[in-house]
């Protein structure tokens, strides 16, 4: 029998296992709605302490907000991948950096459920609200195979939410003795085995934490590790325990729904402030009110329907890939490009309706006192990341759209 990795959870974790298996769709993301208050409280507190505040923390355990996508079977809510979009969305409307830990952090237990079911139990049965860090920097670490496991090697950035985690999920490339990448695999490592580098000082979403992380020649065992094709939708380790539709889904190519909320809450949460200051606002140059400016109303209008477009392609993804899987069927590639297509060009228009929101707001937008400036920082924040990029995202599309040759993309 293999030992089970002794750890210790964080004192922030419950001490109840508490189940959220009857709460639905909607509930949770009323839960989220009512947090708001406290968390836009918190918001400039969260941006200055530059991670998730322990009393953030709490809440979110408490309302189950990590534990939307756990598996059922072991007390979680398994909602459908769209709850990403709903919730984070109503989080950011208030504090970005907080709804983007949330994304990140409740998408482990997701992907948690695709390794083998000893390493599901190993972890889930000393605390079923773990939190797990992760980062998809593959080029950061390397590793080799040895006797029962990996010896993993690298430093990697951006693993978010990295101070409120007991483990980290870190990618690393599999090479041959050519140097050509033969596998891209996920590494699960207890904090007590990496060295967490205090690197996140940044102009936007300051408040997740997102610093590097580092090992050297850590012995990882098979049981957890587990490679990146395994969340292609087809069946994985975990599908002897897990085999809903949700976790039929081919994880990768959803990835960038976990966090495309958070933008749709900026905007959302940024056409609230600006519509609604500038019903009653006048112009600082002549006095006139703001609302009865041409300009201002279809800035208004663009803004609205970059928006309300961007929250219809997002769902109409998350809600295409549940139907495919609830139906028994395999997702073909062409689904998997749009999925991330739809991805990159949703976020884009939020960002767009941002920007336009920000010329409306003028120069009561800057102010440091309000929260349209974390806003407006927050969304260009979250629009660097690799999965809204067109560049990488729209080319995924465009070489399957056109027939151009090349390695197949991780989806």
């Amino acid at each position: 029998m293999t030992k089970k990795f002794a750890w210790t959870p964080s004192p922030v974790l419950p001490k109840k296992r508490v189940s959220f298996a009857d709460v639905s769709y909607e509930e949770m993301v009323q839960r989220a709605y009512a947090l708001a208050p406290k968390l836009a409280a918190r918001a400039e507190a969260c941006e200055k302490l530059r991670r998730l505040p322990d009393d953030t923390e709490r809440d979110l355990h408490d309302a189950g907000l990590f534990r939307f996508t756990q598996p059922k079977r072991v007390g979680g809510a398994e909602l459908d991948v769209g709850i990403f979009v709903d919730v984070c969305a109503a989080l950011a409307r208030v504090c970005p950096s907080t709804a983007w830990n949330v994304g990140n952090l409740g998408s482990h237990h997701w992907m948690l459920g695709y390794f083998p079911p000893e390493t599901q139990d190993e972890l889930w049965d000393t605390s079923l609200d773990v939190l797990i860090a992760t980062s998809l920097a593959f080029a950061g670490g390397r590793g080799r195979k040895v006797d029962g496991g990996w010896e993993v090697t690298g430093r990697w950035p951006l693993s978010s939410g990295v101070d409120n985690s007991d483990w980290n999920m870190l990618g690393f490339m599999v090479r041959d003795d050519s140097g050509a990448i033969i596998d891209q695999r996920f590494a699960l490592a207890h904090r007590s085995e990496y060295e967490i580098i205090d690197t996140w000082h940044a102009v936007g979403l300051c408040g997740t934490g997102s610093k590097d992380v580092a090992v050297k020649e850590l012995f990882v065992p098979e049981r957890r590790t587990l490679s990146a094709w395994a969340f292609n939708g087809k069946p994985h380790p975990g599908s002897s325990v897990n085999d809903t539709p949700l976790f039929r889904l081919p994880l990768l190519a959803l990835g960038p729904y976990v966090l495309s909320g958070v933008m749709l809450g900026c905007a959302q949460g940024a056409y609230d402030l600006v519509v609604g200051a500038a019903r009653k606002r006048n112009a600082t140059n002549t006095g006139v009110p703001v609302n009865v400016n041409p300009t201002v109303q279809i800035k208004v209008a663009e803004a609205s329907a970059r928006i309300d477009n961007a929250e219809v392609i997002m769902k109409r993804a998350c809600e295409h890939a549940m139907a495919v899987a609830r139906a028994g069927q395999e997702h073909k590639q062409e689904d998997k490009v749009r999925y991330r297509r739809d991805a990159f060009f949703a976020t884009r228009a939020c960002l767009e309706a941002v920007d336009i929101l920000m010329t409306v707001a003028g120069s009561g937008g800057l102010y440091t006192t309000g929260p349209m400036q974390r806003l407006f920082r927050d969304a260009h924040a979250c629009n660097a990341h690799v999965m809204f990029s067109p560049e990488i995202q729209g080319a995924i599309f465009g070489q399957h759209a056109l027939g151009s040759p090349g390695p197949a993309p991780l989806l």
